[in-house]
C-alpha cells in the first residue's frame, strides 16, 4: 500500500502552485474544473524524483484563515534527503518570510524545520 496523494485546500490555486514549484521544484499539472461541483478547481503537484503527489484544491466557499486546532490533517512532512538541504531551504524561507521554525533536532529524532504555505498550512522539511 501507499498514499496515492495528499490534498490541501487553498484560497488561491496559482499562488499555492507557485509555492510548491519555487521551494520544492515540483511539476504542476493543468487545472481540473469539476462539472459536478461548480467552482471546484484542482491541480496536482508532482514532487521531483518521486511518485508522491499533492492535490491543490480551491473553491469559492474557501475563505478566511486556518484554525490549526481542528480535526483532520495538521501538516505534511517532506524529506529533502539530508541536513544540508534542510538548512539551505530554511535559509531561503527566512529571506522570503515563510519560515515558521528553524532547523532543529526534535525530541523524536527528526532533523527538521517548518515552513508555511501561502495559506498558512505547515510543511515540515526533514533530512
Amino acid at each position: 500500500m501507499h498514499i496515492a496523494h495528499t490534498a490541501l485546500w487553498t484560497r488561491d490555486l496559482d499562488v499555492a502552485a507557485a509555492f510548491w514549484q519555487r521551494y520544492f521544484g515540483a511539476t504542476v499539472g493543468e487545472a481540473y474544473h469539476s462539472k459536478r461541483r461548480e467552482g471546484f478547481v484542482s491541480r496536482f503537484v508532482q514532487l521531483p524524483e518521486s511518485t508522491d503527489q499533492i492535490e491543490l484544491m480551491a473553491g469559492p466557499w474557501i475563505r478566511g484563515g486556518l484554525d490549526h486546532d481542528h480535526v483532520g490533517w495538521d501538516h505534511i512532512a517532506i524529506s529533502l534527503g539530508n541536513r544540508d538541504a534542510v538548512d539551505a531551504l530554511a535559509r531561503r524561507c527566512v529571506a522570503d518570510g515563510c519560515l515558521m521554525s528553524g532547523p532543529r533536532l526534535t525530541g523524536d529524532g527528526f532533523y527538521e524545520a517548518v515552513i508555511m504555505t501561502p495559506d498558512g498550512t505547515p510543511v515540515e522539511i526533514t533530512e
